[in-house]
């Protein structure tokens, strides 16, 4: 077995030799760049079981050197960015160890590796799938918001953006449900909180609500030119309004 690593920081990369020694309880022949110029001169003459990258190098991301060079070995990402970028990787089937990251969290994302590739149901990065990551990766450098303080009788809590299912409207206030049905209050008309949300990952659906695409199960049709929708964690469908339906079915299949 051989595996490279793309990773530009040094405390990062003795810590995958570590990780790796303790999963395979023995040194793993392994090649290190810390650029994509290296990185694509060793792809270009090594061959690799896995790769484990950083999207971050000394010369740019990741992301682009496997755009210019066919990978045929699966890649598990370590990186310190989350939200719509782990997203992103989870939607694609991608093995992701979110840094700072666990002998533990390292084991589960190699096993996920080894269990694909056995099946023979891991899929190679294509140009798509790197656009898509790429798309990610701009979304979480946007200034839009990626997490509300929710202020309760025994404290404080943090609700991720990236979990939020629906948003409902309540007078000045706003009901937020999360994807397990949570119900969060938030002091913030919906029109404050639909102008800090990602606009390609939530949509204002009437006056009165805004659903995340990512937790639709289902669409159907309804009278006078309406959508049914069936949104992860609620109990209720929500519809959009005659005058949102046309913009709506346009967003969905951007």
């Amino acid at each position: 077995m051989k595996i490279l690593i793309l990773e530009d920081e040094i405390p990062a990369y003795q810590k995958l030799t570590n990780c790796l020694h303790v999963f395979f309880s023995e040194e793993i022949a392994h090649d290190w760049a810390r650029s994509k110029t290296d990185g694509e001169r060793l792809l270009k003459s090594e061959t690799y079981d896995f790769i484990l990258s950083d999207i971050q190098l000394l010369d740019g991301i990741s992301f682009d050197l496997f755009d210019r060079i066919e990978i045929n070995c699966p890649i598990i990402f370590c990186s310190a960015h989350d939200d719509y970028l782990f997203q992103a990787f989870n939607t694609n089937g991608i093995a992701y160890i979110l840094k700072p990251y666990t002998q533990n969290d390292f084991n589960k994302a190699i096993e996920k590796y080894q269990s694909l590739f056995k099946q023979g149901s891991y899929k190679t990065l294509d140009h798509s799938t790197i656009t898509a990551l790429k798309l990610a990766l701009k979304d979480e450098h946007t200034n839009y918001k990626k997490r509300f303080v929710i202020k309760r009788t025994k404290g404080i809590q943090l609700l991720n953006v990236v979990d939020i299912s629906t948003i409902e409207a309540s007078g000045d206030f706003c009901i937020v449900i999360d994807n397990t049905g949570k119900r969060h209050t938030i002091s913030q008309s919906i029109g404050a909180l639909n102008a800090q949300l990602n606009p390609k990952k939530f949509y204002r659906i009437n006056r009165s609500e805004i659903i995340h695409i990512n937790f639709i199960e289902n669409i159907e049709n309804h009278f006078k030119n309406r959508l049914l929708i069936t949104m992860s964690g609620c109990k209720e469908k929500v519809m959009t309004s005659s005058s949102t339906t046309s913009d709506f079915r346009k967003w969905i299949e951007q």
